[in-house]
């Protein structure tokens, strides 16, 4: 009786105590403009999960109020978006402001504490020890996995030949899993053959549930009474347990015969280091990474090398379907590169960086559709900027996809045109950033590019796409680290659909 009682009170006192610290900030920031909050909402309900006007919501706040502005996050904290330049460098640069913001707080139970997540001297450490896992001879070991699963992608491509459309974005979807799979764990799990396995369905779940739960006003206190929650045990249980399996068996091997481990094929990659394996020789101050550590930088690697990817390629397949004369460049780089068997082809990494026009149509697809459409960072300390003055501790949003799209850093921004960055090199760094920039960018952005090129070389020669009637302005992104791609005015699907017609 007397709990029923206090917690009205307890409640009470919760959020005068809330209100307090949001007023304390907001006194800080009384000369940044931005738009008034609703209640305990704040303007989350301009954000939430689903809403096929997310970015346009952005995009107008910015057009509204300026360059940087506060958004209400309706958890009694302020959030700073900005596509200021000088910011955008200020803070790209910093080795002091590494901290990610506590939108990333939401993928601690998947991730742990991965390269995204993490910060301090555990970020460094792991960043230092993983750095040259990512070197270019290394990652050249990789093509013959784009190769063989994206022989597997033009299967599935060429059984669907005639079809009125073809939900392409799924199937990309699928390869990307295989090929980050085999990459990271050294493991094949068949996504395109079949794709309804629990390990590929619990990988999904969780990219959906993260980025919900990122724009959802149901507060964390309360999220564990919700059936959302029960969802991402079960998810996260069944990733776990297939990672965990995979290290245990790797790390058999590797202590029964660690001279031998790398040529093994038990796993399904003979004579080829996973990232599994390399972590498995990883020293930090002369220890090996703990099963627990090793478990969440595959994770990581799984979750940044999957959903961006595939959303990256399906963006780009779209626009060149959409853009006859673009396919039209594509294909004669193709013939020129190959002119005796372009169709069965297998490029090598030297043929790959000579496709300098695929090169250009990867780079403005990262523009108009970069994989992460923003990010987050919490200062670590005061900072003056421009005559404010930002308190520590204050989250703030980089915003690619407004950078991006922003008149003030690109010429017609909201057109697809490749040829913009035939002589882009050294113009405005901090305004392209698809992959984040300076020390805390995407350690794994050349392994994603290299992917891209492989895998749309391998489509683009041997099927014309054409955006389907039913379907033409209807992409969607990945629902990854906060990657919403849902124009109102073009992309409010949730597929993105072809015509193909395959080229003998």
């Amino acid at each position: 009786m007397w709990i029923l009682l206090l917690l009205p009170v307890v409640a009470y006192i919760l959020i005068q105590i809330a209100i307090s610290q949001v007023k304390s900030q907001k006194k800080y920031l009384r000369n940044v403009p931005g738009k008034k909050p609703f209640l305990i909402f704040g303007n989350m309900l301009d954000f939430m999960p689903g809403s096929t006007v997310l970015l346009d919501n952005l995009m107008g706040y910015l057009k509204t109020y300026g360059d940087t502005i506060l958004v209400h996050d309706g958890s009694f904290s302020w959030v700073l978006l900005t596509i200021d330049y000088e910011f955008n460098e200020f803070l790209h640069t910093s080795t002091v402001h590494i901290e990610k913001s506590n939108l990333y707080h939401f993928f601690k139970g998947w991730l742990g504490q991965g390269l995204l997540t993490s910060f301090g001297p555990t970020w460094r450490s792991h960043r230092k020890v993983i750095t040259p896992s990512f070197h270019f001879s290394i990652l050249q070991q990789f093509i013959a996995v784009f190769d063989s699963v994206g022989n597997n992608l033009m299967k599935k491509l060429e059984s669907e030949a005639g079809k009125d459309s073809v939900e392409v974005s799924q199937l990309i979807s699928l390869y990307a899993l295989d090929v980050i799979c085999e990459a990271a764990m050294g493991v094949k799990i068949h996504a395109l053959e079949s794709g309804n396995s629990e390990y590929v369905k619990s990988i999904k779940e969780m990219c959906n549930i993260v980025v919900d739960r990122m724009f959802s006003i149901i507060s964390t206190r309360f999220y564990k009474l919700t059936s959302t929650y029960q969802k991402e045990k079960k998810a996260l249980k069944i990733i776990h347990e297939h990672v965990d399996a995979v290290i245990s068996k790797r790390l058999e091997e590797y202590s029964q015969k660690p001279e031998k481990s790398s040529q093994s094929d038990d796993f399904g990659v003979k004579k080829r280091l996973a990232f599994l394996d390399m972590l498995l020789e990883a020293r930090i101050d002369g220890k090996p990474l703990t099963k627990a550590e090793l478990r969440d930088e595959v994770n990581t690697f799984m979750f940044e090398g999957h959903d961006t990817t595939s959303s990256a390629i399906s963006f780009a397949l779209f626009l060149i379907a959409t853009h006859p004369e673009v396919q039209d460049k594509l294909f004669e780089e193709q013939t020129q590169i190959f002119p005796s068997d372009w169709k069965n082809a297998r490029p090598s990494h030297k043929q790959l960086l000579e496709m300098k026009y695929l090169d250009l149509v990867i780079k403005e697809t990262l523009r108009l559709f970069p994989p992460v459409t923003f990010y987050g960072r919490k200062l670590a300390h005061d900072v003056e900027f421009k005559g404010t003055l930002y308190p520590k501790g204050l989250s703030v949003l980089l915003f690619p996809y407004g950078c991006h799209r922003s008149p003030k850093y690109f010429t017609e921004p909201d057109k697809f045109i490749p040829e913009r960055f035939e002589n882009w090199t050294g113009k405005l760094p901090f305004a392209y950033t698809p992959f984040s920039a300076g020390p805390r960018n995407c350690i794994g952005q050349k392994f994603a590019v290299l992917e891209m090129l492989a895998t749309l070389s391998k489509i683009r020669p041997q099927v014309q796409a054409g955006a389907s009637k039913a379907r033409a302005q209807t992409p969607t992104g990945s629902r990854n680290d906060f990657n919403f791609q849902k124009r109102s005015e073009h992309f409010v699907g949730k597929t993105i659909t072809y015509s193909v017609k395959c080229n003998e």
